[in-house]
C-alpha cells in the first residue's frame, strides 16, 4: 500500500521561504512521476509543480514559475518544494501526489494521480 507523508509546511512571513517534503513507502519511488498540488480556503485545489519519475523534467504553474522548484531523491524516496519569495497568495494546504508512470511526461490533472497525501498547511502573513 502506497502511503505518501508531507512534512515542512508552517506559518511565514511574506518574502521567506518554506521547503516542503514528501515521503513514499509501500512501492519503488522512481515508478512515480511526483507532484504538488495547493487548494485554499474556497478555491479548487491547483497544480503547482510536477517533476518526472527521473528527475529530468519539471513543471511549474503560471503562479508559482521562478519562485518554487522541485527536486527529488530517488535514494531517498523524497520529492521536494522549495518555495522561496512567498506571498500571502501563496496559503494553503500543500499536497503531494503520485502518478504511476515510468515515461518523462508529467500530468497536471488531479485525476492523473493515483496517491495522495493528507497535506500540510502553508501560511504566508503580509
Amino acid at each position: 500500500q502506497v502511503q505518501l507523508v508531507e512534512s515542512g509546511g508552517g506559518l511565514v512571513q511574506a518574502g521567506g521561504s518554506l521547503r516542503l517534503s514528501c515521503v513514499l513507502s509501500g512501492r519503488p519511488f522512481s515508478s512515480f512521476a511526483m507532484g504538488w498540488f495547493r487548494q485554499a480556503p474556497g478555491k479548487d485545489r491547483e497544480f503547482v509543480a510536477g517533476i518526472s519519475w527521473s528527475g529530468g523534467r519539471e513543471f511549474y504553474g503560471d503562479s508559482v514559475k521562478g519562485r518554487f522548484t522541485i527536486s527529488r531523491d530517488n535514494a531517498k524516496k523524497t520529492v521536494y518544494l522549495q518555495m522561496n519569495n512567498l506571498e500571502p497568495e501563496d496559503t494553503a494546504v500543500y499536497y503531494c501526489a503520485a502518478d504511476y508512470r515510468l515515461n518523462q511526461l508529467i500530468s497536471t490533472h488531479q485525476g492523473d494521480f493515483d496517491y495522495w497525501g493528507r497535506g500540510t498547511q502553508v501560511t504566508v502573513s503580509s
